[in-house]
């Protein structure tokens, strides 16, 4: 419009209606329609994701930018896409990498009450501690029937399960361990907080059969949070310092509930448990589409190197303690992303022996996209811009791995993580000494699971990789 009326001001003192006429046609057809709230997220949206998205070559070449953001960010997918996300908060987003959630510190798996019912019911799988589930006196193994006293059915499990991110009351039947049955009904009301789910669980050692179990439950994959970036790899190097000191001759790693998390921290287990490596073995491989790719490339901050991650270094590897050269790994249909990034990077160094169910299938991972400090922009995506190879340039799990023992652990009658009886640790430690362990037979009481708490974790399947590329990403303003 500027440009127009610099060109007409020649004009004005000799044809001042003329000038009016061509002023007035000019905005109409020069003016374009002020952008909605919605549209300005929705061209940052497109403008980020055709410089990051993976497959950005399929992206429409006209989406409709008129609809909200998430409906927009979901129609640019590729139909390969089964994990990019989007969310209308950045700071929640970054806060559920990071473990950080308003719940009130259990997750569950779903069943069917039994074949004939259309009743269901949720299985604690476990609970965090100092948690208000903790408190409540709440433990593994424990059965929710109702949640604020509803019905849990296979028609409504989503809705009613999707309470329990608020204050809400539970009623359940206790598992009576050594027993193994349920005991009467309780009632128990819970409040919910925010709460920072600390991923090591769980650590011990093991004395069975002359053998020195290490037993580690790693539950996502994250080096800290924003106050203390580095806490939860210091935490981790203490862990492998005691297993070294202690001298174990084996280690089980329990991924069975780890669905993904940082890169980073991923390197640093690998590098904790791989056998003959150091900083010189590469621990993977990454590929960008051909326009992130070439700019890496092309940047002399990053180079071709900057596509390559080393392991590193780590005083208290324990790769050469170990029998045979194996790790043992505890698997579930949740086991992903990150999780399987280790047990690859792992495979060409050292015997990765599975136990469990089959992994999740996600060779592929995201970064974290937002504007921070934007008040017109509070939306963060978390779209696919990577997939992942081994050294031995491997990337063949996009539908999981097969375990070497397949058990989809979901027997009703379940025992506490870490005790020798429980299902899938009594499998890794029977193939360590050769010898079975007593315990019910894991085909009774078993049954098909329906849904699970951590596939609405955010987390969930997710590898966060680490990137200062800068990307040509629009401002919205």
């Amino acid at each position: 419009m500027k440009k127009v009326r610099n060109n007409l001001l020649s004009l004005f003192s000799f044809k001042p209606v003329l000038l009016l006429l061509v002023l007035l046609l000019s905005c109409k057809e020069d003016d374009p329609q002020p952008l909605t709230a919605d549209a300005k997220v929705n061209n940052w949206i497109f403008d980020t994701m055709e410089f990051w998205y993976l497959w950005n070559d399929q992206l429409p070449a006209s989406p409709n930018k008129n609809t909200d953001p998430e409906t927009f960010f979901k129609s640019l997918l590729s139909s390969e896409d089964r994990f990019s996300w989007i969310q209308d908060n950045y700071r929640d987003l970054l806060n559920s990498l990071q473990g950080i959630s308003k719940e009130a510190g259990y997750e569950y798996v779903l069943y069917r009450e039994n074949e004939s019912s259309n009743n269901v019911v949720a299985q604690i799988l476990y609970v965090k501690p100092s948690s208000p589930a903790e408190a409540a006196g709440l433990k593994r193994g424990d059965l929710i029937t109702r949640v604020n006293d509803q019905q849990i059915t296979v028609s409504n499990y989503q809705t009613v399960m999707a309470q329990v991110k608020e204050n809400h009351s539970l009623r359940y039947k206790p598992l009576l361990v050594n027993e193994q049955q349920f005991d009467a009904e309780k009632t128990i009301s819970l409040t919910t907080i925010q709460y920072a789910e600390n991923p090591h669980y769980m650590n011990r050692i093991l004395e069975v059969g002359g053998k020195k179990i290490g037993y580690y439950v790693y539950n996502f994959f994250a080096s800290g949070t924003d106050s203390n970036p580095n806490a939860y790899d210091a935490q981790m190097a203490n862990i492998f310092a005691t297993f070294k000191s202690g001298g174990i001759t084996d280690l089980v790693l329990d991924l069975r509930f780890n669905s993904g998390g940082g890169e980073d921290a991923a390197n640093s287990l690998a590098s904790f448990i791989g056998k003959g490596i150091d900083n010189t073995k590469v621990f993977a491989r990454k590929s960008y589409n051909t326009q992130v790719e070439k700019e890496i490339v092309d940047d002399p901050r990053y180079g071709a190197d900057f596509l390559i991650a080393k392991f590193t270094s780590k005083a208290s590897n324990i790769g050469s303690m170990l029998s045979g050269g194996r790790v043992y790994v505890l698997t579930s249909s949740r086991t992903a992303s990150a999780s399987e990034l280790v047990i690859n990077a792992l495979k060409p160094f050292m015997d990765v022996f599975l136990i469990g169910d089959v992994t999740y299938g996600k060779n592929v991972g995201s970064i974290s996209l937002y504007e921070e400090n934007n008040a017109s922009n509070t939306w963060g995506m978390q779209p696919i811009v990577v997939k992942v190879y081994n050294s031995l340039d491997q990337s063949d799990y996009g539908n999981g791995f097969t375990p070497n023992v397949l058990n989809e652990d979901n027997s009703l009658f379940i025992y506490p993580l870490g005790d020798t009886r429980e299902t899938l640790l009594s499998q890794a430690i029977a193939q360590i000494t050769g010898t079975a362990t007593t315990g019910r037979a894991p085909s009774r009481e078993t049954r098909p699971i329906i849904g699970h708490s951590l596939d609405q974790k955010r987390r969930g399947f997710s590898l966060i990789v680490q990137s200062t590329v800068h990307s040509r990403q629009s401002t919205v303003e």
